[in-house]
Formats: C-alpha cells, structure tokens, sequence
C-alpha cells in the first residue's frame, strides 16, 4: 500500500487512535529566503501520529533523511512518549500524500524544529490512551504505568501483572485527536530511549540490496529517457537561457533501435526510449544547432573569482551597527584589513540524480530523490498546469547532497518526456551532466577591518560578506520558459555573518548580488565562508596581540556555552597554552608542523535568524615546503548538540561533517571556461581519498537536560579556519583563498599573495 492509500485508509479506519491537524497551506517562506509560495490547501487533515489496535505505530514528518539517520532520531522520539521500543514505530518521511507540509529540510531543522509536533502528537496519544485505561480499571491515570505497549497498575504486587495492551483500549473505534497547541510531553529524567545510541534502522534494507534508492524504481510500461543540455553549462540567467536553440535533426537518429520520441520544449531536449542504453545512444548522437552564449566572466583562478564578485551589482543591506565604530578605527593601536576568498564548490553527489515520473490524465506520481518534495510539487504544477492536489510526490532515498543538486531538475525532465510519451518514463543523468549543472556551493567574498587596542582588547570589527546565490529554479522551468530567465537573487549571505566575540563597536554588512553561476545552498551555505574569515582573523588579532589563540577567544567569548565546550576541547586535545609550530622552519625530517584551533555557532535562516550546534576544531597537520603537500596528522572536534535524541547519530553527523570539510578545505573548486563549467568528471574535481582521513576524535558535550539543536551543519563551519590557523602555525604565512591545495601552498611560502 502507498502512502498515500495509507494515509486514506486510515482516516476511515476502525480500531485506530490518530493525532492529526487540519489541512493548512504551507507557510510561506520569507523575503529574501528559499522556497516556495503556494496556496493549496489538501483535502485532507495531516496525520502526525497513528496507534492501530494490531500493535501498530506509525508517525509521520515532512522532512526527509539525507542520510543522516533521522528516521532513526525521529521514531525514537515517538518511542519515548508512547512507551514503547524504538523498532516498534514506523516512520514515513516526506511523502506528499501522507506527512504534513513542514517546509524543505534544511538548515539542520529536523530535530530542532519539525519533530516538536511529532513530539506532541505521541504525548497527545499517551494521554489518551492513559485516561482511557484508568476509566477500564476504575482507577486515576497516575496510577498506572506503560510499558512496552501495555499500561498497568503501579506498586508492589503489580509489575508482573498483564494490564491492557494499547490496541485492546482501540478495538471497533476510530478516535481522531486534534493536534494540541501545548500539552505536558515526557520529562527529560525518566527517558529511557532518546538518549540512548540505536542502530540506524536504513541501512539493513540497503546493505541486503532492498528496494530503498531512487535509482532502483521499475514501474509497469516503463520508458527510459535522457535529456540533451543547452551548451551553457551550469548558467541559469540572461537572455539566452531558454531561447538558444535553432533546431533539432530528428534524422540523426533515425537508425537508432527503440526511440520512441525526441521531446523539444523552448531549450528543453530529452529523447525516449524503450530501453536505457537506446536512450544513451539517442541522447549522444541527436544532432542539435545552438547558437552561440555569450561568454561567462573569468572565474577559474581566485584573482578571477574574486574580480568578477566585486564586478557584480550588488545591494549593501547593513545587519549590525553596534558602537561608534570609526571612532574606534581612528583612536585604534593597531588596524588590520583583510580579504577572504571562498570557491565555487560542488555538492559532488556519488550518484548523478535519478528519477520516474508518471504523467495520467488523472494526475502524476513521480519517484523522487529531493531533498524538498512539497516545494518540487509547486514547480511541477507550475511546469505541467496541473493542480498540486492531482501530483504525487513518493519520495526516495538518493545519492546524498546536503543542498540543492539536480533531484528536482532530473524530476521535471521525467515528467515532460512522460506528458509527451504517456506512458512512465524513467531519467537517468549521466555523471557529466550532474557535473555541469548541478546549482554549484555559491563563491564568497568576505572583506575584514579590525582594531585592536594596546593590550589586545577587541575595539571595532567592520565586516562584509558578499555572495552570489539564488534557488535555483528547477532547469525545466527556465529552459522551456515557463519562469523568466533574469537574473535572481536572495539573501542568504548573512548565516552567522556576526562574530562570536565582544567586540566594542561592530559594524555587519552583507552585498546581496545575483548568481554568476547556477548557484544555491550547500551544507553551511554562507556561514561556513563567513566563519573562515571570522576565525582566521580573531588569529590574526591574537598574534598581533602576542597572545595564545585559545587563550585570546576566551578572554573575548562571551557565551558560557562556548567557553566551556573550548575548554573540554583543549583539555581533550592536550593544548598547551604558549605552545608554537615551526613557524616556517622545518624540523629534523624536513617537515613544518602547526596546530590550529577555531569555533563557530552555525546561525541560521532568515537574519538575525537563530543557532543550531556549537562546534570546535582543533587540527594538527604537517606540510611539505618542498611540494605543499599538507597531510592533517590528527583532528579533533567538539560539539555541543544539547539533546542528543541518538548519541551515535550525532557522532555520524560529526564525522561526516569533518569529511566533507576537509575536502572541501583542501581539495574542492569547480573550475570554468568561457561557456560555464568545467568540471566535467572526477578528475577535474578531486575528493578527498580513504588513504588521507586523519584519526577523526570526537568530543559530545553532555546536555541532556538542554533543548535539541540541529546537529547536520555545525560541526563543518570551523574545518577552513582552523586548517588555516593550523598551516599559519606551520609555515608562518597566512592562507585565505580557499582551497588550500599544494599549488595554492608553494605561492604562499614563495610570497606570492595568498
């Protein structure tokens, strides 16, 4: 049974005890923020929770997992209030027909924000079925307890007793609760499931080959389809887009077996057919005439990047004006300005995107990998004209992205070949394609004045982020011309734009600029760039200063919080106050050595927004001055997650976190030529390799009694700067273009600017 059929047959189900809310229309998504406006409103009420008399739980979210083991967290969650083992819960994630609309799963909000209805909803349901147990035993409810399913009487003599199983407390009703506002969930000291490690209940199913990615789906009358790119790689706004082609030979593949039909819509092209190596074959030998783009700006060096972001129109928006700032620049000691220079980045997605669409008269049902399947459900009845009520979204596990890469785009694609064909047609992207126009990790300016007084006290902090990113409208939308292709722009370059420290005066400023590049949010978004420069300057100052840099953060930290999850690191990490590197001069066996540390709050969504996790690094590396090869001998990182629903979920994400950064920090940038992007492979864009993990030690701070905060993204924010920190301690020059790549190491310790 689908979902969908699920969710209907419950709602008229005997013997069942739900917890819902009245349909709704989605909230609206801020100026300036990710999302989709919509007004639909379902016919249905969204289910939160349901108890069935066979024994049954199952819960519902609108987010979805990414790989990061929320499907685990959030049935536990469920599991506590009602009592009862993790594995009896079932969860269904992000399924349009079945799971509210809680907006896109981002910004590490899943713990932290949508599992609090998940949360009620099962203490609504307990309270239920608690009353209705006392009035069948004729006592009050406090003087029973659950277990397992069951409630029975307290006290002596009656632990071994049976009580009422909660589907005997059903039988022959259909009992509907309201969703409550506010109602009395478990207290924290008597759980006996959130808190505890449990195996993650998505990879048995994918390590026995079952039926769980995308990529898997066959359906009845199924096609094969592959589309053909405009030649602008990964550009997705001017004049151009949408209206660069002259014409398509449909006779160039004539003696192709198997083709069914060459769809052309605007610069929309994709060709079907009955099997997928035909369509493969098709797809590459369709001749097609494409006029010429104009040529994309320089972007591949980081003198490039930077130019073409100062060269863009840009709106200054002024976050913060706290003091008299240019008082204190013009009584200061010391003045330092500084420029840092993040890439452009890919999400690198293991598998290119994947998806099956079945386009009826009666509506469409597409097999989806997104990480957002109710805002897809907009653009595709934007694409199609068809009302969001007549489209299904069953959405699948992917290869995992952590932002915006090509599930959405790969889904319209499907669902303008089924239209044409009638009949399912499956997508498949090739890796070049996920390559060239996957929506790449926006490049970021970030310019830095800072003065400090005589004793090192922190005087004024001026800082600017500047970065260039939009959604990313869905490809299908904009090549067939169904939304315009000017440029966009939203205004996402604040996320923890404002530093952790106290400083006297502070002045925080974001330059909103338009894509250069297809661009959109990837793990971090902008506060990973913007925690670059603050980290790596707050080391600046504390070596102009003469001061230790874990010592000088702490004399200037004003959070308890952050303190006290700095200090743990240290003692953990055996940091010695004072404590140099080689500064440039190697040791016996050639080698410069260098220790770093950084710390970061991921603040997030609409400015001033609100935190997730607090995270720290402390990273020891070593370089080569010969070749700037740096290998990371040993890294260790602390975070304070509050609530940990599932310790060794968080201990994954941590250690995910730290591997993407890493690559991210030394390896990653996707580079461009005249026509767009030209990172077409893996070997034009290199990922860190198995052979150069370091000993990843991680430190979870104990705060059970604490509020549960999004644990996805923190622990990446303090990867770059304390790398950096780390290669300054080293080599006694300072890096800050990321990535730190050997090349990128041999002009700095040649002089060249770095």
């Amino acid at each position: 049974m689908s979902p969908g059929a699920q969710r209907d047959a419950l709602l008229q189900a005997r013997g069942v005890l739900l917890v819902t809310r009245a349909p709704q229309a989605a909230p609206r998504p801020a100026p300036g923020q990710p999302g989709a406006a919509s007004d639909y409103i379902a016919a249905q009420p969204d289910i939160f929770v349901a108890v069935r008399d066979t024994g049954e739980i199952l819960a519902f979210n609108g987010h979805v997992d990414l790989g990061t083991g929320i499907r685990t967290s959030l049935a536990q969650i469920v599991a506590e209030e009602l009592e009862v083992p993790a594995a009896r819960v079932a969860m269904t994630l992000g399924h349009t027909e079945a799971t509210p609309n809680q907006g896109p799963t981002i910004a590490s909000a899943t713990i932290q924000i949508s599992a609090l209805p998940l949360r009620r909803a099962a203490a609504q349901a307990m309270a239920w079925l608690r009353e209705r147990a006392a009035q069948r035993l004729g006592v009050a409810p406090e003087a029973l307890i659950a277990e397992d399913g069951r409630l029975r009487l307290r006290g002596t003599g009656n632990e071994n007793a049976e009580g009422l199983a909660y589907g005997d407390l059903l039988a022959g009703e259909h009992i509907e609760l309201p969703l409550a506002d506010a109602i009395a969930t478990k207290p924290v000291s008597e759980y006996r499931v959130v808190g505890r490690a449990a195996p993650r209940v998505d990879i048995p199913p994918k390590a026995t080959a079952q039926l769980t990615f995308v990529h898997d789906v066959r359906v009845p009358g199924m096609l094969h389809g592959r589309v053909v790119r405009p030649p602008y790689a990964g550009r997705d706004s001017g004049g151009f887009v949408g209206t660069s082609l002259r014409g398509v030979d449909r006779a160039s593949i004539r003696d192709v077996r198997g083709v069914v039909d060459v769809v052309v819509q605007g610069d929309f092209i994709g060709v079907v057919a009955q099997r997928e190596e035909q369509a493969m074959q098709a797809a590459r030998r369709l001749r097609v005439d494409w006029k010429p783009a104009p040529p994309l700006p320089p972007l591949s060096e980081p003198d490039d990047t930077e130019a073409a972001l100062r060269a863009n129109p840009a709106t200054r928006r002024t976050l913060v004006e706290e003091g008299d700032a240019q008082g204190a620049f013009d009584s200061a000691d010391r003045i330092l300005s500084r420029g840092y220079t993040w890439p452009y980045q890919m999400h690198g997605s293991i598998g290119p995107s994947c998806a099956v669409a079945d386009y009826r008269e009666d509506g469409l049902t597409v097999w989806s990998g997104t990480q957002n399947p109710h805002v897809l459900r907009i653009d595709l009845a934007r694409l199609t004209g068809l009302d969001e009520g007549r489209i299904e979204i069953v959405r699948m596990e992917a290869a995992g992205c952590y932002g915006r890469n090509c599930a959405d785009d790969v889904c319209a694609d499907a669902v303008l070949l089924s239209r044409a064909v009638g009949r399912p047609v499956r997508v498949q992207l090739s890796r070049e394609q996920e390559h060239l126009w996957e929506p790449k990790g926006a490049a970021q300016l970030m310019d830095v004045r800072g003065a400090i007084g005589p004793d090192g006290e922190l005087l004024a902090y001026d800082f600017v982020s500047r970065y260039p990113s939009n959604d990313a409208p869905t490809l299908a939308l904009l090549l067939t011309g169904v939304v315009d292709n000017a440029p966009r722009m939203l205004q996402m370059g604040d996320r923890t734009a404002v530093p952790p420290y106290q400083y006297a005066a502070t002045r925080i400023g974001c330059d909103d600029t338009p894509a250069i590049v297809r661009a959109s949010w990837l793990r971090g978004v902008s506060a990973l760039p913007n925690v670059f420069a603050h980290e790596s300057f707050i080391d600046e100052l504390a070596h102009e200063s003469g001061a230790d840099p874990l010592a000088y953060r702490l004399r200037h930290l004003p959070d308890a919080r952050a303190t006290d999850l700095l200090r743990a690191l240290a003692a953990h990490a055996g940091w010695r106050e004072g404590a140099r590197g080689t500064r440039g001069r190697p040791d016996a066996d050639g080698l410069l050595r260098g220790r770093g540390v950084a710390y970061a709050r991921y603040i997030h969504s609409k400015f001033p927004g609100f935190g997730a996790a607090w995270a720290a690094w402390v990273v020891d590396l070593t370089v080569a001055p010969d070749t700037g090869q740096i290998v990371v001998e040993r890294l260790v990182v602390a975070q304070d997650t509050g609530m940990m629903v599932n310790p060794d979920g968080v201990r994954h994400q941590v250690q995910g976190n730290v591997v993407q950064a890493l690559g991210r920090v030394l390896k990653e940038q996707v580079r461009f030529d005249a026509n767009g992007v030209a990172s077409r492979e893996w070997g034009s864009y290199p990922l860190l390799t198995f052979t150069e993990l370091p000993p990843i030690e991680v430190l979870l701070m104990p705060r059970q009694e604490e509020a549960p905060m999004g644990a996805g993204e923190s622990a990446s924010l303090p990867g770059a700067p304390a790398i950096a920190n780390a290669l300054f301690d080293a080599t006694g020059v300072r890096l800050r273009r990321a990535p730190f790549t050997p090349e990128a190491v041999l002009a700095a310790l040649a002089g060249q600017p770095a």
